[in-house]
């Protein structure tokens, strides 16, 4: 790297590791994040000391109490001066000798960045002072040996700079940095705090100044060729100055269309987060009822939604700049007035046939009535589809069951009620279609007044043929985003539950920091890890309650057996423990503490376990994701070892020396397919890896041999600090 002028003191610009709550408190403010007014301790004094993954852990949970996220991210050594310009606002570990320090990056600015010191004063200092402060570990080793090499190959002093760069760039590629903790907003914050952190309305004024502009740049050209034409005076000078206008438009027309793509893909990428994380917080209860079929509509319903609604958006603002212009211009031209409330009537038109084309389309979308069709809502084209991939998912089943004559029932009757709905969409459609078709009939009429009063002249004219032309292009966009703003609103009402579950109003649990230690085992009875009172539970679709008056204990270092018959509730109340479902009555606690303290990511901290085998899944990822998806990812050296140990305890040591890649090994739909007992096994190990203080096993035994069964009862026995195992008597 280049040691041209001296580089800034970032040590006194630096943060000490106990003031680090404070440094990301002050950041987040700093950076308009709106972080809640909640005080954080100072870190435990080992906290730096044990690994990179506690520090991390600690700063994620800091960051939760205040309301955003800290996601830690690493970087290629060649790429590590593009993470620091865009990083803002940031947590940058500082290496070098005493004890840990961190940058507050607040943002950056051409070569310079704005960095947040312990005054919270802001100081821009080069990035490469920090890209050098971050590299100097890494680089350190090398530059005695690459200094001895330039020195014999007779280099330049002058050139040694950009030669050490060079070297240091080729042999460090491929060296991941850690690049610290990146500090934003969650994915279910209010809309407005997102929008204005991704600076959405800036670039959405500038993107339609831009449209603005370039609409007036082709108003322009036009009137300088009308007004020479009209003049007679279509000499080489209008010529040209017409060409130069036309060129204009040129970088106008680029600069709307890249913004408008950056506009696109930032907002997509805000939406899929909000999508994913509001797919994380549905009540498992609502997923377990839906079908294959529901679950992957509200996939492709999604992409809908993504795709269409923001070119339905940009469509929406070009147009109603080009109609702003034309009722000017028409206004202007030879209509007059009347031209203006023609255009603004037909505009209530094209309005009228957007409401149909929107009802005739969620019709062919979720069904409805057409005639006296006995076929139903399912004869839409989600139902069908839904229908469509349940009959593939479970057709051995259905052969197997179901007698030959049913097999295809009720399949012309609902393709005949789809066929009417998609005719009747269709006519919709191509009405809508026709409608700047029908615009260009009633502005060229609206001349008639003009002409049959005789005081038409040849300017007039000219404006307004100028103006029905403008409104026409703009009807066109107008009705095409209307086409895609009515699918995108039909397609909403899959997607939309998944989006505003993320944004579910709650405070976050209590950090671990913010809680009293849990009281060391003594002479004494062991402490209550679970105590419930009174529980009961009721299914939605259930009169009775299958769980009434339940009130147990669980005590750390228990051991217990849960026996049932099947219906009993022994499921329901593992969900209950596990923080799967919630009570609808009574009390539930872990270590005195109620989930709406401790938060669901602090509950299933404490509390987890593995779910029946129907409710289990193996992903279609490496053997080591699916172990470990549950503790930290990507992992350390550390869980892998666990993991590998955990596994061949499990009597899993064949299965690991069989697969090619061992623990990386693909699994799953589209790799090594594990037979039943091998996903038992590895359901138990991915609930022993999560390391929580109570493990809850439902029915993980069940497709064992006795052989197996006790070895693996032996490894969970010994690993569990508190069990609780439901089987059938």
């Amino acid at each position: 790297m280049s040691r041209g002028a001296a580089a800034p003191d970032l040590a006194a610009l630096a943060w000490p590791a106990p003031r680090l709550g404070e440094a990301i408190a002050a950041l987040a403010q700093r950076a308009h994040l709106g972080p809640r007014a909640v005080e954080i301790p100072v870190p435990p004094p080992g906290l730096l000391a044990a690994d990179a993954g506690a520090l991390g852990d600690w700063l994620a949970a800091a960051a939760t109490w205040l309301g955003i996220e800290a996601e830690p991210v690493e970087s290629p050594y060649a790429d590590i001066g593009r993470l620091i310009r865009g990083a803002a606002p940031a947590l940058l570990p500082l290496a070098g000798p005493g004890p840990p320090r961190f940058l507050a990056l607040l943002g950056a600015r051409g070569p310079t960045v704005t960095v947040l010191g312990p005054d919270a004063a802001a100081q821009r200092v080069p990035a490469a002072a920090v890209q050098a402060a971050l590299c100097a570990a890494l680089e350190a080793p090398l530059l005695p040996a690459i200094d001895r090499l330039l020195a014999d190959a007779g280099v330049p002093p002058a050139r040694r700079p950009r030669a050490r760069t060079a070297i240091l760039r080729a042999q460090l590629s491929a060296r991941q940095i850690d690049g610290g903790w990146l500090l934003r907003l969650p994915p279910g914050a209010d809309l407005a705090r997102l929008a204005r952190q991704a600076r959405f309305a800036p670039r959405l004024l500038a993107l339609g100044a831009l449209f603005a502009a370039t609409s007036l740049l082709e108003i322009l050209a036009w009137w300088m060729v009308g007004q020479g034409a009209l003049q007679g005076r279509l000499d080489g000078g209008w010529l040209l100055g017409w060409g130069l206008v036309v060129l204009s438009q040129v970088p106008f027309t680029l600069l709307a269309t890249w913004t408008s793509g950056q506009l696109a893909i930032d907002a997509g990428a805000l939406l899929k987060a909000r999508l994913l994380a509001g797919a994380l917080r549905l009540d498992p209860g609502a997923i377990r009822q839906a079908g294959v079929g529901q679950l992957l509509g509200r996939v492709f319903e999604s992409e809908t939604v993504e795709a269409l609604a923001l070119s339905s958006g940009f469509s929406g603002l070009a147009a109603g700049i080009g109609l702003l212009l034309a009722c000017v211009i028409l206004g202007l031209g030879a209509g007059g007035l009347l031209h203006v409330a023609l255009l603004l009537a037909w505009l209530a038109v094209v309005a009228a046939l957007g409401r149909r084309f929107y009802r005739d389309r969620q019709a062919w979308t979720q069904g409805g009535p057409v005639g006296d069709s006995p076929a139903g809502p399912r004869a839409g084209r989600l139902g069908l589809t839904h229908d469509l991939i349940e009959r593939m998912i479970g057709q051995r089943t259905r052969l197997a069951q179901e007698l030959p004559e049913r097999w295809h029932a009720g399949e012309d009757a609902a393709l005949d009620h789809y066929l009417a709905l998609s005719a009747a969409m269709d006519r919709a459609a191509v009405l809508l279609t026709l409608a700047p078709r029908g615009w260009l009939i009633l502005g060229i009429l609206g001349l008639a007044p003009a002409f049959v009063a005789a005081r038409v002249t040849a300017a007039p004219l000219a404006i307004g043929l100028g103006g029905i032309l403008l409104a026409y292009r703009a009807l066109g966009q107008l009705t095409g985003g209307l086409s895609a703003l009515a699918s995108t609103a039909i397609a909403w009402q899959q997607v939309g539950p998944l989006f505003h579950a993320a944004g579910r109003p709650g405070v976050p649990g209590l950090p671990d920091f913010a809680l009293a230690p849990t009281p060391a085992a003594g002479p004494g009875p062991a402490p209550a890890i679970v105590a419930a009172h009174d529980l009961s539970f009721r299914y939605h679709d259930r009169a009775e309650p299958v769980l009434h008056g339940c009130t147990l204990q669980i005590a750390a270092g228990d051991r217990l057996l849960l026996e049932g018959p099947s219906g009993g509730g022994k499921s329901t109340l593992a969900a209950l423990l596990t923080g799967l479902r919630r009570p609808d009555a009574g009390l539930l606690l872990c270590q005195g503490l109620d989930r709406q303290t401790l938060g669901a990511d602090g509950w299933r901290r404490r509390v987890g376990g593995a779910p029946q085998f129907h409710e289990n899944h193996v992903l279609a990822a490496t053997f080591a994701f699916n172990l470990l998806m549950g503790r930290r990812w990507p992992p350390a050296a550390a869980d892998l070892a666990l993991a590998e140990t955990i596994c061949r305890e499990l009597g899993l040591g064949d299965l690991l020396d069989r697969m090619p890649a061992g623990m990386l090994q693909m699994v799953g739909e589209t790799g090594w397919q594990l037979s039943h007992g091998e996903r038992s096994r590895l359901y138990i190990a991915r609930a022993l890896l999560q390391g929580t203080d109570l493990m809850v096993l439902d029915e993980s035994f069940a497709a064992l041999d006795p052989e197996t069964l006790q070895r693996c009862l032996r490894c969970v026995l010994d690993r569990a600090p508190t069990l609780l195992v439901i089987a059938h008597p």
